[in-house]
């Protein structure tokens, strides 16, 4: 472990890697100094706590402060193109990300996932898979508690299970899985990255530092893609895919079939399982596998996902009123996501489109055109808001009705009174969430207060071209029940 004792370190960015990042230094016997380009409520409340703790702290920070430091220790949310890196390398200052310090204090192996999407079910997967089978681990990482809250814990742990996105990988050094998993490589933050290319890449640097002894799941068709892109991959190789049967394993009409030794034949029946959809047979297969190579019983791997029931804000199924369905996919900020779901939901009674679809929010540099004939199929009309709106509505006229709105509230009760039984009010943004919420979590519970506002007024879809139904009813949903299918 590297000793971190009397060395003057300094921390960019004060979310809540950034505080975690800071607390063990100090704890570790640091002499820190932390900065953030902002200067709000919250980020007033982490100062004076960092600072209690003997932290010196500037918000609302210009440029970088005076003196030598002997290492920076860098938020995911700053980018390492800005000027505040590209000045600490010009002092000769080693810059990482808070999940490689927190690797680098850590004392137990890790199993490391990462993909465009399915990040967060997988790890909740493998957390679940482990605990149900006795093993001590914690599930940490981009799911929401970062590595370094959790690096004095290590010692007492048998694995760490880790969601990590790219924007943490950008900035490790030494950070080795022990098992390192690969979802998928779809366009994601292209106002980060010049292209897919450079986006990969990023991604690609999970398996940097593996070693022939180590274990790499992957996609199949993200394999390719490392491979197209000249990442090496040095570790022993399991593939999945819910398209590719060549895979080790892989998707036949509901069931998971393995092809490696000792999992020959039909591994798991999705009938069986809680969650739905192509996707989250790529996310069971990739627990599966990390289950394998860490030797869990195949009785208890199996038991554990049949069990598992979806995080919220991803298809979830919030309400039904009136026979209409209102489903929460506030998680789905790129297209690769709102096609899943698209694809995913169960028709109509009725031949043709059954889907309301409510997108839009900060702009992340995609190209929504491609995602037009599918719209065709699947959407009655969208109700388009947030920074993206005009854009939405200019790629996507031609195929679907497209309305600007103004909040969410309104998305959702113009969409309601439009909607006929067996129709299906969907948030699925397609972008962050951040030019008008705080987070996903955020937006998807003001959809769900939407919603309930909309249950509250007693109205009914169709309202407004007559009388509601006296027979139709408002279901609330079981918390996370998925509605992909």
């Amino acid at each position: 472990m590297v000793s971190l004792a009397n060395k003057r370190v300094l921390v960019l960015g004060l979310g809540a890697s950034g505080q975690a990042a800071a607390e063990l230094l100090l704890r570790r016997g640091a002499r820190v100094v932390a900065i953030d380009g902002a200067d709000t409520g919250p980020l007033r409340q982490t100062a004076a706590a960092l600072e209690r703790a003997g932290a010196r702290v500037e918000l609302g920070a210009a440029g970088l402060p005076a003196g030598e430091f002997a290492l920076a220790v860098l938020s995911p949310g700053v980018p390492c193109a800005g000027p505040w890196v590209a000045g600490l390398r010009g002092r000769g200052v080693p810059v990482i990300g808070e999940l490689e310090l927190g690797y680098q204090q850590s004392l137990c192996l890790n199993v490391a996932i990462t993909g465009t999407n399915g990040k967060t079910t997988t790890t909740e997967m493998v957390e679940r898979m482990l605990t149900h089978a006795g093993r001590k681990t914690v599930a940490a990482g981009n799911i929401g508690l970062p590595l370094c809250a959790v690096a004095d814990r290590t010692r007492d742990l048998d694995v760490l299970t880790l969601e990590v996105s790219s924007f943490q990988l950008e900035t490790i050094e030494y950070f080795r899985p022990a098992v390192a998993v690969l979802l998928n490589v779809t366009p994601d933050h292209l106002d980060r990255y010049a292209g897919l290319a450079d986006y990969g890449r990023a991604k690609g640097r999970l398996f940097l530092n593996q070693q022939v002894f180590d274990w790499a799941i992957v996609q199949s068709e993200a394999l390719v893609q490392m491979r197209a892109l000249g990442v090496a991959v040095k570790a022993k190789v399991i593939t999945f895919s819910a398209r590719d049967t060549q895979a080790d394993l892989y998707l036949d009409r509901g069931l998971i079939i393995g092809r490696l030794a000792e999992w020959a034949g039909p591994l798991l029946d999705m009938d069986h399982c809680r969650v739905r959809g192509p996707h989250n047979a790529e996310n069971l297969m990739a627990a599966l596998a990390v289950g394998r190579v860490l030797r869990v019983p195949w009785e208890q791997i199996v038991e554990a996902l049949k069990a598992y029931a979806p995080a919220p804000h991803r298809c979830e199924l919030v309400a039904e009123v009136g026979g209409v369905k209102f489903v929460n996919d506030s998680k789905a900020t790129n297209l690769d996501a709102v096609q899943q779901a698209l694809v995913s939901l169960p028709a109509g009674p009725a031949p043709g489109p059954n889907v309301w679809l409510i997108a839009g929010g900060k702009d992340k540099g995609f190209d929504f055109h491609d995602l037009g004939p599918l719209l065709a199929r699947r959407v009655k009309g969208a109700f388009v808001l947030g920074e993206t709106r005009e854009k939405l509505r200019a790629a996507w006229g031609l195929f679907t009705p497209c309305t600007p709105v103004d909040s969410l509230l309104e998305a959702v009760t113009r969409a309601a009174r439009n909607a006929l039984p067996g129709d299906v009010v969907l948030l699925s943004p397609a972008c962050s969430s951040f030019d008008m919420f705080q987070n996903y979590r955020h937006r998807g519970e003001v959809f769900r207060e939407a919603v309930r506002q909309w249950a509250r007024a007693g109205q009914e879809p169709g309202a407004s071209r007559g009388a509601p139904d006296a027979g139709a009813g408002i279901h609330p949903a079981a918390p996370a029940r998925t509605m992909c299918q």
